[in-house]
């Protein structure tokens, strides 16, 4: 039995080898050069091993997992941007509700640097890399100084349910860039976000630390009037039009900045005085065919600024990253079209006291989605930076101890390079 066992093994091993030596005598020879060069190249007795390559090092300027100094993940190409880009919902995790959001910060950050904290809410029904790409500040957050928090909503609609996981993402982002670093902390929202940054703003966690709130089309403080230019909707496609039919009447554009209707998630404004009861620098942009900000402000009153006055028109040769695909056919100026290049018209309240900053921004031939072209997101934070801070910085308020970071939870961590995005097509609407 052993015999036969070694017998078979041997006949294995022969053929083996039998295979080995055809295969290699199948091959040409090689040339001679080529074997003087590998003579030459091969070590010699007794001599060290050539150094390997040393492996790559580890980022260094990471904040609570990303990589500030690696492009932004989820980035919109300049043209075409997919649904499955816009729809992705965040990769850093706020670990007491477990929800993600975006986290982006400048270039070359290390512990120590001030920085002004972004928080920016999303609209309903929208994302939060919708929201991302929609009012870009992820490309100038190197100069700024921005550290960029993008949270999503899991109903795509904020409300209260959401307030508690927002003010864990400020305890944490806060906690861990140290609140002694932050010189603003600068709240912004469009549509449905900007009603819930006027909601929020007041209550007791943030009243003592928004320095300044950016209302995109998510309502003004004081006076606007609606552009009459439609909203939402749009009517039947217009293969489904018949055009011997009497035209129906168009539906009463909404005030507000395109705002929801009453009733809908997000509605209402802090108590007290227009603004709410709490001191904030407030930016307010809309576009040309949803409402036109009026001259007058209460905030601008209350901060005893100075009559309004025009600042030089911010031109963009490009356009902005996203829109709403899904309701082009008809459409409405009021609730936008596609990119295009733009202008946009600049209003400041002057000398504002406390370095207060008020101010009204209005983008030309633009509705309620177009995506924000990138001179005049750079101006809008331009204002924002430059407005009173430290809040955070001065107050009572400590941070709680950031908890650990995430680990095994099957999430990328934030900075490099993005997967391919899905195939889907059309960013996703935003209201």
């Amino acid at each position: 039995m052993n015999r036969t066992i070694l017998l078979r093994g041997a006949l294995f091993a022969g053929l083996a080898l039998f295979a080995a030596n055809t295969t290699l005598a199948q091959q040409p020879a090689a040339p001679k050069a080529a074997v003087k060069a590998a003579a030459k190249a091969a070590p010699k007795a007794g001599a060290r091993p050539a150094a390997t390559a040393t492996p790559a090092t580890p980022a260094t300027h990471t904040l609570l997992g990303v990589n500030c100094d690696a492009p932004p993940r989820w980035h919109c190409p300049d043209e075409m941007c997919e649904g499955g880009t816009t729809t992705q919902p965040g990769d850093t995790v706020e670990m007491k509700t477990r929800r993600v959001y975006f986290l982006d910060c400048p270039a070359g950050y290390k512990p120590g640097d001030k920085v002004n904290v972004v928080m920016s809410l999303h609209g309903f029904g929208s994302y939060a890399n919708w929201e991302r790409n929609y009012f870009p500040i992820f490309d100038v957050k190197d100069k700024y100084k921005l550290v960029i928090i993008t949270p999503g909503s899991s109903t795509r609609s904020w409300s209260e349910a959401d307030d508690e996981y927002l003010a864990n993402i400020v305890d944490s982002v806060v906690g861990t860039v140290g609140k002694a670093n932050v010189d603003r902390f600068i709240l912004a929202g469009h549509s449905q976000g900007g009603i819930t940054s006027q909601r929020i703003v007041c209550l007791p966690y943030f009243r003592d630390k928004v320095d300044v709130r950016i209302s995109l089309s998510g309502g003004r403080v004081g006076p606007a009037t609606s552009a009459n230019r439609g909203f939402a909707g749009g009517g039947p496609q217009i293969y489904q039009i018949d055009p011997r039919a009497a035209p129906a009447a168009a539906a009463p554009a909404r005030a507000g900045g395109g705002a929801p209707p009453p009733g809908a998630p997000g509605r209402g404004a802090a108590a007290g005085p227009p603004g709410g009861d709490c001191d904030y620098s407030f930016i307010f942009s809309n576009g040309e065919y949803e409402n036109i900000p009026g001259d007058t402000s209460p905030l601008a009153d209350k901060f005893g600024c100075g009559k309004r006055v025009r600042l030089p028109d911010v031109v963009d040769p490009k356009k902005g990253y996203v829109w709403d695909s899904t309701r082009q056919d008809p459409g409405t100026d009021g609730w936008g079209r596609y990119p295009r290049s733009g202008r946009a018209q600049i209003f400041q309240f002057p000398n504002c006291k406390d370095g207060r900053v008020v101010a009204d921004v209005v983008k030309l031939g633009k509705g309620h989605t177009e995506g924000y072209e990138p001179n005049i997101t750079s101006e809008i934070m331009r204002l924002a930076t430059s407005a009173r801070g430290g809040k955070i910085r001065n107050g009572t308020w400590t941070p709680p101890t950031p908890a650990p970071a995430p680990t095994g939870l099957g999430l990328p961590v934030g900075g490099g390079a993005a997967p391919a995005a899905a195939p889907a097509r059309g960013p996703a609407p935003a209201r």
